[in-house]
């Protein structure tokens, strides 16, 4: 039996990938095209919505601050599956994957994953393919 990409209906959302360049420019486009690809999507209320756009941002951010190699693009994806909204963001730095560390307190940064874990209902990174790694970020939909 074939395999096709197809979304089967009231299951899976057609979903959305794009390669950014690792850079500040880059990860403010992540968070646009999240933003008009959630507001097409009728199945995504509004309020997790704006708490995906938030994760999108934080996540491309670390991509394009912390995954950066130069002339390597990070790719952002979005998709729809059972009731989930996942976001996965892939650069192509795949050394130490993201762990949530305390900040100091006098710190201007380090405080990105707190947001992650406090807005999503599941997180985390995975290596591979070499040279990549991927952090994810899960939302559960409400159910209709």
């Amino acid at each position: 039996m074939k395999q096709t990409n197809a979304p089967q209906v009231g299951t899976r959302t057609a979903p959305f990938g794009v390669l950014l360049s690792p850079t500040p420019r880059g990860a403010r486009l992540a968070r646009l095209l999240a933003v008009e690809w959630l507001r097409t999507r009728p199945e995504v209320p509004y309020r997790v919505a704006e708490d995906a756009a938030q994760l999108v941002a934080e996540l491309a951010a670390n991509a394009a601050t912390h995954g950066r190699v130069a002339g390597r693009s990070f790719r952002l994806a979005l998709l729809v599956v059972e009731g989930v909204l996942r976001i996965e963001v892939t650069d192509t730095r795949a050394g130490d994957l993201p762990r949530r560390r305390p900040p100091s307190l006098d710190a201007e940064s380090g405080r990105g994953l707190l947001l992650v874990e406090a807005l999503a209902d599941r997180w985390g990174a995975a290596p591979g393919p070499a040279p990549q790694k991927t952090v994810w970020a899960e939302l559960d939909l409400p159910l209709s």
